[in-house]
Formats: structure tokens, C-alpha cells, sequence
């Protein structure tokens, strides 16, 4: 679904309290991303992932930006791909097709300068070459394909702004269409400056809403196949909780914990009760795991029917839900934070704001 109105992102100020409203008129930026009053040009940021092709073009607003047109369908470039290794004709033909609108908002939206990336289904198939080659041919774009780490860079830095000013330690997840994105991180504060956000670790978990629906299915999901995947996405999460002892900061409630993924904004928008998804109000809001867990055993008592006639699922998704789910539990279990807050923003809004630097490089 696309949009041509132009609207502010709702980003949070550094006083936010746990559990406030995100203001949406206020926008506020990340730490070293200046005030300027010079008028800007617009910037595109494009993220072709395993599942979804998103677009955003946006503008310099103040300390923010202000969205000025978008674009998002879900492709399922990664079907398929773990069994054969390779992106489909079908998938490629359906990015294609979705890449050619987001190369004519780009045309018509004088973009001074833009970056287009992909993320795990071209990191994993043998043909992303030969599709990159057609991509770049057909659309005019020349897409980068990037590493895990810089994937979980820009997660961060786009997600930064909802980050609570005065809990010292965080959990970053994106549950993706073919992986799963986690970075622990602290927030030192530095004298006379803005808050500093360290990466302590990252990893990328070789599984997402895509590839878990293909080998666990996602029409039918009974509790014995819901518990195995929880206990496989537990059994990986081990290595990365050993390595940096984050529950014994979660015990002393030193920890926050953010999502940003398709996963957590379509569970707060059910939670809500939302009669169709308005980003508005599910960006920057919480769920308790308490909300987690109802609205996950709910989704789970239904049929793939019921799924899809949720306006916050709808078909597209119906089938991929509840693997999303299973990954977000293993994920709580893992860290019992309590909560955590949702974002819905990730990539693009990290490509943005370097972009808005002028940090058109991957950082080391």
C-alpha cells in the first residue's frame, strides 16, 4: 500500500517516560543529528527484504523528517529458498514489479540522494547476482545487498529515538521474513552531549516468518508444531545469552527491550483493537507480555480463515503470523523484560537519517 501525504514521523523526545504516548508533532532525531533551518532535498531509503519491498522518501523537518511518500507490498522474495537455494522466477518477477513503483515515486519526487539496499534472501541465494543485474536493467536502481551487522546498524539507528533515556541497557529485535536481527546495546551518556548508543554484540538468527511457515507450515499450526518452534528459536538464543550475561541485567531491571518487526506492530495493533492498522498509533506504543501472550494464543486458536479476517494480519500474512509469534515468545522467554516497545520503523528510517548526515558509507 502506498501514500503521497506527506506526514511527520512520531519519534520520541529524551524525557519519555515507560508507557507515555510517543508524541507525534514534536520530531526528534537521534543523538549527533543537528537542528538545521536550511531547507533540504528529499531522501529515498529502500529495504527489499525477504518478505516486503518498503520505500520511503522523505524530507529534513528540524531535528527529524517528514515523510513525503511511501510505498510497501509484500513479495516473498525468499519463497522457496531455503529448499532450492535460489530466488523463483515468481519471486523475482513479483519484486520486479514492485521495484518498478518504487523507482517512479523516486523519478517523480526529485530525490537528491537515496540508498537501496537487500537483506537476507540475497545474502543467501546463488542467482541475487544475475536478479540485481535485471533489477538494475529493468528499474534503473542498483541495489546493495548488507551484511547482517550493518542491517543491525540501521535497526538501531532508526528505532534509536524510542529508546527509554534512562534505562542504561536495551534489546533490539527485528524479526524479518528470513532472519532475525538482535542487538544488545547500552546507552552511555557523555558529558555536554547527546546520549552515545554502544553495540556490545549482534547476531543474526538464520530464521524467519518465512522460513519458519516453510518448514513448520503456517495454514495448520498445532501446539506440539507452535512448541517446536519456540524451542528451536530458544535453542538459538543460547549462545548470545551466554556470551553477554543480559539476564543478569534484566534482573536487576537495568534492561529495556524494543521490536521492530511486522510481528510486534500486528500483535499491538489486534491489542488495540484497531478496526484497520494506523501506524500512528502503534508506533512507539507497549506490550506487556501478558498482551503478548493473549493475543498470541488467540491468533493460534484460529484458522487461517479467522487469521486473515483480522485488519491488522489480513491474507498476505495469515499464514506467516504465527511463526512470527513463536520467534517474539522463544524471544521473551529468553529475556523476561516484561514489555517491551514497538516500533514501526527499522531500516529505512536508518538509511535516512545517515543519509541526513551525509553518511552515505556502511559504518565499520
Amino acid at each position: 500500500m502506498s501514500s503521497s501525504v506527506e506526514h511527520s514521523v512520531g519519534l520520541a523526545g529524551p524525557g519519555l517516560g515507560p508507557g507515555a504516548a510517543v508524541p507525534r508533532a514534536a520530531c526528534r532525531a537521534p543523538a549527533g543529528f543537528a537542528e538545521t533551518a536550511a531547507p533540504a532535498p528529499n531522501f529515498a531509503a529502500l529495504d527489499l527484504g525477504t518478505n516486503n519491498c518498503r520505500l520511503l522518501i522523505a524530507r529534513r523537518a528540524g531535528a527529524g523528517f517528514r515523510v513525503v511518500d511511501a510505498f510497501s507490498r509484500i513479495v516473498r522474495l525468499g519463497e522457496g529458498l531455503a529448499a532450492s537455494g535460489r530466488l523463483s522466477d515468481a519471486a523475482m518477477n513479483r519484486a520486479i514489479d514492485a521495484l518498478r513503483v518504487c523507482a517512479d515515486k523516486i523519478a517523480h519526487r526529485d530525490v537528491g540522494a537515496g540508498r537501496y539496499v537487500a537483506t537476507e534472501a540475497c545474502r543467501r541465494a546463488g542467482n541475487c547476482a544475475q536478479f540485481l543485474a535485471r533489477v538494475r536493467d529493468d528499474s534503473g536502481l542498483a541495489i546493495e545487498i548488507i551484511s547482517t551487522a550493518e542491517e543491525a546498524r540501521l535497526v538501531v539507528t532508526g528505532c534509536a529515538p524510542l529508546l527509554h533515556p534512562r534505562i542504561p541497557y536495551a534489546i533490539v529485535f527485528d524479526i524479518g521474513g528470513g532472519s532475525t536481527e538482535i542487538v544488545w546495546l547500552r546507552r552511555e551518556r557523555v558529558r555536554g552531549a547527546y546520549p552515545r548508543l554502544d553495540i556490545l554484540g549482534s547476531i543474526s538468527l538464520p530464521f524467519g516468518v518465512v522460513t519458519f511457515t516453510e518448514r513448520f507450515g503456517g495454514v495448520e499450526v498445532s501446539p506440539k508444531v507452535y512448541r517446536a518452534m519456540i524451542a528451536e528459536a530458544e535453542a538459538a538464543l543460547v549462545p548470545f545469552e551466554k556470551a553477554h550475561g543480559i539476564r543478569r541485567e534484566v534482573r536487576a531491571r537495568q534492561v529495556q527491550m524494543l521490536g521492530s518487526s511486522g510481528t510486534v506492530t500486528t500483535l499491538a495493533g489486534i491489542n488495540l483493537s484497531l478496526p484497520r492498522y494506523v501506524r500512528a498509533l502503534v508506533d512507539g506504543s507497549m506490550l506487556t507480555f501478558d498482551q503478548i501472550d493473549i493475543v498470541s494464543r488467540h491468533l493460534a486458536r484460529l484458522d487461517l480463515e479467522g487469521r486473515a479476517a483480522n485488519p491488522c494480519v489480513g491474507r498476505e500474512r495469515a499464514d506467516l503470523v504465527l511463526s512470527g509469534c513463536a520467534i517474539l515468545d522463544a524471544i521473551c522467554a529468553t529475556w523476561p523484560v516484561g514489555r517491551l516497545r514497538v516500533a514501526d520503523r527499522g531500516v529505512r528510517e536508518g538509511i535516512l537519517y545517515d543519509l541526513m548526515r551525509g553518511q552515505t558509507e556502511p559504518s565499520a
